[in-house]
């Protein structure tokens, strides 16, 4: 199995900051749509997300799911920032990312689980 990354030739810009982007925003997606229905779930967890009384849950949900999404695009910057990736696969794994979150915010199928 090949690697998603290659070095960046000298002539060629990086696009790794563009696929880290890209990539993150697929995994903070998800990343919302598992906590949210996770809470859904748990009581324990739904009282323990409530960072905000008059919001409830979603106050946690919705910071937890950012902090995920900024860790995510930080730790991808850091790796892809000087390279060159191969952004066929990143936005193939973005989507897929993003359809998976907004299945699972979609609630006949979120409650199903």
């Amino acid at each position: 199995m090949q690697s998603s990354e290659t070095n960046v030739p000298s002539d060629a810009l990086p696009n790794g900051p563009g696929a880290a982007a890209l990539l993150s925003a697929g995994i903070g997606s998800c990343a919302l749509a598992i906590i949210a229905t996770a809470t859904d779930r748990l009581p324990g967890l739904a009282r323990w997300m409530a960072f905000y009384k008059p919001t409830g849950p979603l106050s946690g949900v919705t910071t937890s799911a950012i902090l995920v999404w900024l860790i995510a695009w930080g730790m991808l910057e850091l790796r892809w920032r000087n390279r060159k990736v191969r952004m066929n696969r990143i936005a193939i794994a973005a989507l897929v990312l993003l359809l998976a979150g907004l299945l699972l915010t979609f609630p006949p199928l979120a409650d199903a689980l």
